[in-house]
């Protein structure tokens, strides 16, 4: 098998923020950063870093070209959410695992969070200085505050209209906003760099202190106020300018940070009721506030309501997307992989469009790929590194058809879900007719059969062999039964949602899309959690939570628990609806990356990431050794000190100021 390595990015200089540094070492950083840029590509497939082989401001801001260009590098610091390898939402959590001892992929990246590898002499995923898998945030913001201070100074860039102007502006506000919000979330209390300081600062200006949970939240949010109000409401030349930030982004990302922000973490958290500066400043609120949570409920639905005006809907799998000839039930699970994977489908409000999520795109892809098999035909090698693979607790997850959790359920029986079941001609659309499978994959909801691959599962693509879908391709999961080397996930699972459905088995080829970072249905279930903790269970709460579901071919809230859960009474109470909101956003999200940062939020990380890791037995041969549940590592989730990143010791010893987050 051939290694591997997926070490692309470019590690970032480091941040002046964050540690005291002399004003001749500031100066000198910050002309790096411009000479890094000569020499080096961006990550935007429509970007070029500013300045072109010069190295002073007066010419980044001579002309509109380029200024544009340093628009775009402060683009380039966005993450690459795309690769598991660097996205801590995605491969941090509960929701999927690679088994990779001979490093076919890298050892020195997010990957190794779940084997508690995380510390404060190097940390994983460094948000602030951009080492070990991140990007540097606060030069990210540095560089915003370079362009806002220069663009919006009329005497520059002579040949920039008053329009465009404003617009960029609005552009680099939200930048400047999302790198806070992206510090904000892992690290808490984090110093605000309104305005970068000057070459003459003195020490103690430079050594920067953490600011309080709530101003740090006050000053994201006013500052995408500030930005929404200069942005487009929607993007018109989509040829060259999709992924650039429109109004509802930004209106977005506010109610992701003001629903963050509300959270449990955040509001109301006696755990850091002690935490303070060394001036003594208290870092954390304790006292609960049920305001912030209508704050946050009010922000979502401004959203919503502006996604809805500029035609942002649910996407649903058009007709006319193929000629075969499919069922519905194969035409709801379209419905449901696309919204994720169909390039800037109806429902994508932010899509992610660096160079690196494109070009590691088919890196994901390829971790997601299952092996198929048909009648005359056998798939060829898709893959030459381990597999990222779905948890069995995530296939747990899943609902029913009835669209009630497995363990609620009183009408089906999964008390043993390793039991064996052939699947007959009614089941054709799902599993392989007449193959053997585990209990498990039987009576789901059509979210499982869209997102999960798994052992003898029906797994529909626009280049199946069939005009139609019954009977297409299908997947063979148990080990030395098929010719094909390509390896397996070890936990028995496919990323199907993730993966395109135009992919090409015969030539390897991927289709790429944009990772989305925001799309509607996140939306709509953030508005149903923010309205839910602020008023109860209010008709809105159930209305959105059931447009998901919906479009996912489900019953509502309201039917499927009084018909069918053996709790049905669950909805009507605020705790109960906060049980099904959380649990229909691992469902609809899974695979996005978001999982990890709502465990992280809600502060039930301690309970679900203190568990094992566990799959089938992926080498059995046969159904009934392939189907007995094997843990692969006891992880293990320190309480309160993983909520919140550590600091690099390194800083602290450099900037006295700073102080490091609890436990550390």
């Amino acid at each position: 098998m051939k290694h591997i390595r997926y070490n692309g990015k470019m590690q970032a200089a480091g941040n002046p923020f964050w540690a005291s540094v002399s004003r001749a070492k500031y100066y000198a950083a910050f002309m790096l950063v411009l000479l890094m840029a000569l020499g080096t590509s961006c990550k935007k497939a429509y970007l070029d870093v500013v300045p072109d082989n010069v190295s002073t401001i007066a010419n980044a801001f001579a002309s509109k070209t380029e200024a544009e260009k340093y628009l775009f590098t402060c683009y380039s610091y966005l993450p690459t959410d795309v690769d598991p390898t660097y996205n801590v939402g995605l491969s941090a959590g509960d929701e999927v695992f690679v088994l990779d001892p001979a490093n076919h992929i890298r050892s020195t990246n997010v990957l190794r969070l779940v084997y508690g590898d995380q510390n404060t002499s190097d940390p994983i995923a460094n948000f602030k200085d951009g080492t070990r898998d991140a990007s540097a945030n606060y030069k990210a913001i540095r560089d915003c505050n370079v362009f806002l201070e220069n663009i919006s100074d009329l005497s520059k860039v002579p040949d920039l209209d008053i329009d465009t102007r404003n617009r960029w502006i609005g552009e680099a506000q939200f930048l400047k906003a999302f790198y806070h919000f992206i510090l904000f979330r892992a690290y808490g209390p984090i110093p605000v760099i309104d305005q970068n300081l000057p070459i003459d600062a003195s020490i103690d200006q430079i050594r920067v202190k953490r600011q309080p949970v709530d101003s740090v939240v006050n000053y994201i949010s006013n500052l995408l106020d500030a930005a929404a109000a200069k942005l487009p409401a929607s993007i018109t030349n989509s040829a060259s300018e999709l992924g650039r930030i429109t109004k509802p982004i930004a209106l977005s990302l506010k109610a992701r940070l003001l629903t963050t922000a509300a959270s449990p973490l955040f509001n109301g958290n006696s755990d850091y009721g002690s935490f303070t500066n060394k001036d003594g400043t208290q870092l954390f609120n304790s006292q609960y506030s049920v305001a912030k949570w209508q704050r946050a409920a009010d922000a979502c639905k401004a959203a919503i309501d502006l996604c809805t005006a500029q035609g942002i809907v649910l996407y649903t799998f058009p007709a006319g997307a193929t000629t075969n000839t499919l069922s519905d039930t194969t035409k709801t699970q379209m419905s449901i992989r696309n919204a994720m994977s169909e390039p800037w489908n109806s429902e994508l409000i932010w899509g992610l469009t660096a160079a690196n999520n494109i070009n590691y795109n088919s890196f994901l892809q390829s971790m997601a790929v299952g092996q198929f098999d048909f009648p005359n035909a056998v798939a060829s090698k898709t893959a030459n590194h381990p597999l990222l693979g779905p948890t069995l607790k995530m296939a747990r997850t899943f609902y029913t058809r009835n669209g009630v959790p497995i363990d609620e359920d009183k009408t089906l029986d999964f008390s043993n879900i390793a039991a064996l079941r052939t699947a007959t001609h009614a089941e054709r659309f799902y599993i392989k007719e007449g193959e053997i499978t585990a209990r498990l994959n039987y009576d789901r909801e059509p979210r499982y059969y869209a997102d999960m691959g798994f052992d003898r599962g029906v797994w529909y693509m626009a280049n199946s062999p069939s005009k139609s879908d019954e009977n297409t391709f299908w997947l063979m999961a148990r080990g030395g039964e098929t010719s094909q080397s390509s390896p397996v996930p070890v936990t028995g699972f496919y990323m199907k949602k993730d993966l395109n459905w135009h992919f090409d088995w015969n030539s390897v080829t991927y289709v790429p899309y944009p990772f989305p970072a925001m799309r509607l249905a996140d939306l709509y279930l953030l508005y149903a959690e923010a309205l839910n903790e602020a008023q109860g269970p209010v008709a809105d709460v159930y209305t959105y939570v059931n447009k998901v579901r919906a479009r996912a071919g489900l019953q509502t809230v309201q039917t499927s628990w009084s018909n069918f859960s053996t709790n049905p009474s669950k909805y009507t109470t605020q705790a109960g609806m906060r049980s099904i909101i959380q649990r229909e956003r691992a469902i609809e999200l899974c695979f996005e990356g978001q999982r990890y940062w709502d465990l992280i939020r809600w502060k039930t990380a301690g309970q679900e990431l203190n568990a094992n890791i566990t799959g089938w037995t992926v080498s059995g041969q046969t159904a009934d050794l392939y189907y007995r549940e094997v843990s692969f590592l006891s992880r293990h989730f320190m309480v309160p000190r993983d909520y919140l990143w550590p600091i690099q010791e390194n800083d602290l010893l450099v900037n006295q100021n700073l102080v490091q987050n609890p436990n550390w």
